[in-house]
């Protein structure tokens, strides 16, 4: 593989964790190795390896747009690796408020929702 995709690889590890990367690894197919290899070379490996800013900001800035865009199913698991990157639950819930005021309230609303439940997974009391 590229230096590229082997530096995103070592990104996403740190940021979500061996144990879900190793699950997605696990259930990758020839149909979606393409996918994989994109969004480790692209996303991870190109975005997330930049250090201009922190993994923390990354992760809060990430939030932040999936919920601004309506793309809750990623949510738990960023608000999951926020365990890694730093991010707290005070700072997720600055970054949802944002969310509320200039995207939609209903956007945060499901956003902050859905953190609640994760958080309780996570053993995290709020």
């Amino acid at each position: 593989m590229s230096e590229r995709y082997e530096a995103g690889m070592a990104v996403r590890r740190a940021v979500l964790g061996d144990a879900h990367v190793d699950r997605a690894e696990a259930a990758k197919t020839p149909f979606d190795a393409p996918f994989q290899q994109l969004i480790t070379e692209g996303a991870w490996g190109t975005v997330w390896a930049d250090d201009t800013i922190s993994h923390r900001d990354r992760s809060l800035l990430t939030l932040a747009l999936l919920a601004a865009t309506g793309n809750f199913d990623e949510i738990p698991m960023h608000i999951r690796a926020s365990q890694n990157t730093g991010a707290t639950p005070d700072e997720i819930l600055q970054a949802f408020l944002h969310v509320a005021v200039y995207a939609g309230v209903p956007k945060a609303n499901h956003a902050i929702k859905l953190a609640k439940e994760t958080f309780r997974d996570m053993g995290i009391e709020l």
